[in-house]
């Protein structure tokens, strides 16, 4: 699996620490949109895409299956949000 794409659009709102959306595109073949990235007591994290369920909890839509894939979700999104800051 290789990320072959990544788009950010930052967000600058008062009072929250959503900071931008990402897509990734991966393998030309599936995009992932609407990927938060968030400014977290720790730094900067994402947040994959969730929907609200009928009991009122907020479920993953689609997510990393193991850590290693999850780390490479991050370090591209936050690569190319940093890039952005430039």
């Amino acid at each position: 699996m290789k990320i072959t794409s990544v788009s950010v659009r930052k967000i600058a709102k008062e009072n929250s620490r959503l900071r931008g959306i990402a897509s990734v595109l991966i393998d030309d073949s599936f995009a992932v949109h609407d990927i938060r990235i968030i400014e977290g007591d720790n730094g900067l994290f994402i947040a994959m895409p969730s929907r609200k369920t009928a009991t009122g909890e907020y479920k993953d839509v689609c997510h990393p299956i193991n850590p290693d894939v999850r780390t490479l979700f991050t370090e591209a999104i936050l690569d190319e949000y940093n890039k952005a800051e430039e």
